[in-house]
């Protein structure tokens, strides 16, 4: 009997022939070790369990649909082929899908992609910008049949209606719809006078908003030149996009009020401001008119005319002063010669031999002067002071009646000096009315018999008059 002889490649080539078909696809599973990932796409990693192990192939065409990375000590169901590695001629299985085991492949496959992007500083608080008060433009990356466009305008009509909204249409969800996402990010930053870019989505479960999970959607929002604002979900939804954006709001409304002013607001705050600038202004003004009255002061003070006024009251001070002083000194003269003049009043009265007549009541002055001018012959000449003669001219010039001597017309006792001794009298006689006495007209005047003399007043008369600026003032 002839025998077969096989070549090693040929009974690896049939055993992996015989696994295929006989036994097809299975589900193992197991934790991962020595994972390497080639350059060319393709995972290769080692399955095994308490009791055994088995390596495992997962090829580039299969790997690439996969939500996560493969790493060490991960607990994974696979679903692959048995198959022979005929270069080595090792059992392996052929992975076509994995998933983990326990926790979710979407939810290790963004823990992983957040844990990988923050390494990178793509979400790092240094660059996040801050939003626009008063943005021009407001572009909207969402889809334009969706409820959330609608929630948006909604609030920017209502907080601040002046404000343009431009819509970057999209799909928010599906297969490809992150690689549409990120170009209309990118499309919407571009537009001239936007000033903030929103990127939105209503509510939805993981895998409805798993397109903003995406690393391609993550970095086209961390490169935007405009700030972004991301409303994905609902409150209690967490995607990427968050974490990249530069605002994060729990829903698009609230993305909408995060980027528009309130108009309620900024109507209060302009309402204050004009409050403080109206005061801060009247302050300023009243200030400047007291700055402006002070002036007003010193140029007034400084003004000729007021120099003039001072020195006037400086003058009328003076003059009171002086009067004061002047009034002083008389009074204490007065009463240094009070006495005297009273014992020579007392004498003058007293009568000189007995049975003689009291003196006369003494008249005042003026009475006595016009007594004598009544009793006064009005041929005779009459002394200074006294009331003169109604004659004319020619019975003027005539020689008096008292016999006095005339020179050229006149009196020869108009022509004796004062200074002449009181004892000689040019023409003493009845005529004259004084008797042996002295003549009026060649002595000072001295008081009548029985009267003390008058004290002097001290009287200040202005001295001059002036006339300046339109004023009439009087001057010492």
């Amino acid at each position: 009997m002839s025998r077969r002889v096989l070549a090693v490649a040929e009974l690896l080539e049939g055993v992996r022939r015989l696994l295929e078909d006989a036994v097809g696809r299975v589900w193992v599973a197991g934790e991962t070790s020595n994972v390497f990932a080639s350059p060319a796409g393709h995972v290769y990693f080692t399955l095994k369990d308490g009791t055994g192990q088995i390596r495992c192939a997962f090829f580039r065409a299969d790997a690439r649909r996969l939500r996560f990375d493969i790493e060490n000590g991960m607990e994974l169901v696979v679903h692959a082929e048995p198959s022979v590695y005929v270069q080595r001629g090792e059992l392996q299985l052929v992975v076509r899908d994995a998933e983990p085991r326990g926790a979710g492949a979407l939810a290790i496959a963004f823990e992983q992609l957040r844990a990988r992007l923050e390494a990178e500083g793509l979400f790092a608080a240094a660059r996040k910008r801050p939003l626009p008060a008063h943005p021009r433009r407001v572009a909207v990356v969402t889809s334009p049949r969706g409820a959330a466009i609608r929630d948006v305008l909604q609030v920017s009509g209502r907080r601040w209606p002046s404000t343009p909204i431009v819509v970057a249409p999209t799909r928010v969800q599906g297969e490809g719809a992150e690689h549409e996402i990120a170009a209309a990010i990118a499309r919407a930053a571009a537009l001239p006078d936007v000033d903030v870019v929103l990127v939105v989505r209503g509510g939805g479960s993981l895998e409805d908003l798993w397109c903003f999970n995406t690393e391609v959607v993550a970095r086209a929002i961390a490169a935007a030149p405009v700030p972004v604002v991301s409303g994905v979900g609902h409150e209690t939804d967490t995607t990427l996009a968050d974490f990249a954006a530069d605002a994060r709001a729990p829903t698009p409304s609230a993305a909408a009020m995060l980027a528009l002013p309130d108009r309620a607001a900024a109507r209060a705050a302009l309402a204050a401001l004009w409050d403080r600038l109206a005061g801060e202004g009247r302050a300023a003004l009243e200030v400047r008119w007291q700055r402006l009255d002070r002036a007003r002061g010193a140029v007034r003070r400084l003004s000729p005319l007021a120099r003039l006024r001072a020195r006037h009251e400086r003058w009328r001070a003076a003059a009171r002063a002086l009067a004061r002083v002047g009034r002083g000194e008389l009074a204490r003269a007065r009463a240094t010669r009070a006495p005297s003049s009273r014992s020579a009043r007392a004498r003058r009265r007293r009568p000189s031999r007995a049975g003689a007549s009291p003196p006369p009541r003494p008249r005042s002055r003026a009475r006595s002067r016009a007594a004598r001018a009544r009793s006064a012959p009005r041929s005779r000449c009459a002394p200074r002071g006294s009331t003169r003669s109604r004659r004319s001219p020619s019975s003027r010039a005539a020689t008096p009646s008292c016999g006095a001597p005339t020179t050229g017309g006149s009196c020869a006792r108009r022509a004796t000096p004062r200074s002449a001794p009181p004892s000689t009298c040019a023409s003493p006689g009845p005529g004259c009315g004084r008797g042996s006495r002295r003549c009026a007209r060649s002595s000072p005047r001295r008081p009548a018999p029985g009267r003390r003399a008058r004290p002097g007043r001290l009287v200040v008369r202005p001295e001059s008059r002036f006339r300046y600026a339109g004023f009439r003032r009087e001057s010492l």
